[in-house]
């Protein structure tokens, strides 16, 4: 069979073809329906014309009439438009010597589409060139996209709206994240889930002369240090300056409930013994006996017994503290938390005025190492001395003192001083004007901690010295 020539335009449209295409870019004519001419082998006319050129315009076809018939002999209404013309039959193909030439006929049109090419004055007008070829020449397959949104829709709500949530009830404690839902007695929030911040997470309190400061630090999940502090008097009227400061024993059951309960309990027997009379030194005795009372009391609690097992110790921690009066210090501990004293003038050297219940200590005190050694040592902190049901015996340690110089007292956690372990260090962490704002000196205190590292608890109290008369707060 003979084939049609190369096309270099639509037959539809006449819009620009170029080689390779089979779909009209404008119009989606069908181009394989008009044969291809092979690039070799030209077919040659047996009357002797030649073939037109590639490119060239395809035959004539007659114009249709503006009002015509269709294909039944039925004359159409006036402004329909014509049916589609088709090319004249070709004659029958002869065989034989002096034949005529095979004629090729094109194939079938694509649904919808005119049965053949109609004349350029009755094609449509093209449509504006569309920008880059919609259509793929392998395939056929058009792309054409949809223009891109100027914004997607968020796949979360929008933060910046306020959610419809309604307002908790007056009283009720409110999320610190979206300050709408309400929080649920598991500590979370009921709208958007946030855990909330526990209480004992950081603690402050100034009771006027005296002033407190816990902080969970960086790298514990819970607070398990507690703390008490308040004033009284004693019989004579003179003040009484009291601080108490607990460390949970994290390998123990519920360490952060054994120190508060120590904390409270000691607090309450020094706030209770001094003004009757006794003595600050055996009031502070008296006041770890009650604490140790406490903390052996927890053992024996429901709560403790469904967390206790074999390989785990009954809640336990360990305590220190201080009582100030105009003429006394008074220091109580058992375990390795510790109590400085530091001149107020810096005149004089700081000093420390506990020692630790711990293995680098006893090392210490038996001459096997130095301070430096024991102290480098990872066994270091293992304390030898503590409260609780599990203590091998209760031996409380106290000191007393009479300074000869005003000063302040702190009492600190090993959260603390393991960042400034000696005097000098705790002497040159603390603000100068600790006696006259000592909540602001445990701000710092505890900032100082936080700024080595937190990796432990935080807690310490300050107090001056002497105690101030009656009434007299902090600046």
């Amino acid at each position: 069979m003979s084939q049609m020539p190369q096309l270099s335009a639509c037959p539809s449209c006449e819009w620009p073809l170029e080689s390779g295409d089979r779909f009209c870019g404008a119009c989606g004519y069908d181009l394989s329906a008009v044969p291809v001419r092979p690039d070799d082998n030209p077919t040659i006319a047996m009357n002797g014309s030649t073939p037109p050129p590639a490119g060239a315009p395809g035959p004539d076809w007659p114009v249709a009439a503006t009002q015509g018939t269709d294909s039944g002999g039925h004359e159409l209404p006036p402004g329909t438009p014509p049916p589609p013309q088709s090319p004249p039959p070709a004659p029958p193909a002869a065989s034989g010597p002096g034949a005529a030439p095979d004629f090729a006929f094109p194939a079938p049109s694509a649904p919808g589409m005119p049965d053949g090419p109609p004349h350029p004055q009755s094609a449509p007008a093209a449509p504006p060139a569309p920008t880059g070829s919609p259509v793929s020449p392998a395939s056929g397959v058009r792309f054409d996209r949809p223009s891109e949104p100027e914004e997607y829709p968020l796949q979360a709500p929008d933060p910046r709206v306020t959610p419809d949530v309604p307002t908790p009830r007056e009283g009720t404690k409110v999320c610190v994240a979206c300050r709408a839902g309400r929080v649920d007695h598991d500590g979370y929030c009921e709208n958007c889930g946030h855990a909330q911040p526990r209480e004992r997470d950081h603690m402050e309190q100034d009771a006027g002369p005296v002033a407190a400061v816990s902080d969970r630090g960086l790298r514990h999940h819970r607070n398990e240090d507690a703390f008490a502090v308040g004033c009284t008097a004693l019989p004579d009227g003179r003040p009484a300056v009291v601080a108490i400061v607990c460390d949970g024993v994290s390998s123990a059951t519920r360490p952060d409930a054994a120190s508060m309960a120590a904390s409270r309990a000691a607090s309450e027997s020094l706030l209770t013994a001094l003004p009757r009379g006794t003595h600050p030194q055996q009031a502070m005795h008296d006041a770890i006996v009650a604490a140790a009372n406490a903390v052996n009391a927890l053992a024996g609690e429901a709560a403790t017994a469904r967390e206790h097992a074999p390989h785990q110790n009954a809640p336990a921690c360990t305590i220190v503290g201080s009582v100030v009066t105009p003429e006394l210090l008074i220091v109580g501990w058992v375990g390795d938390s510790r109590v400085y004293w530091v001149p107020a003038d810096r005149s004089t050297p700081p000093a420390r005025l506990t020692e630790d219940d711990s293995w680098a200590a006893q090392m210490v005190a038996a001459g096997l190492m130095n301070e430096a050694e024991a102290y480098a040592d990872e066994r270091a902190h293992a304390i030898t001395g503590w409260l609780g049901a599990d203590a091998y015996e209760l031996e409380p340690h106290t000191a007393s003192f009479k300074p000869d110089r005003p000063g302040v007292v702190v009492v600190c956690t090993d959260g603390l001083w393991n960042y400034a372990e000696a005097a000098e260090d705790m002497a040159d962490a603390l603000p100068l004007d600790a006696v006259a704002r000592p909540l602001h000196s445990a701000q710092v205190l505890v900032g100082h901690a936080l700024d080595g590292g937190g990796h432990d608890n935080v807690t310490v109290a300050v107090l001056p010295f002497p105690a101030p008369p009656m009434g007299a707060g902090s600046a």
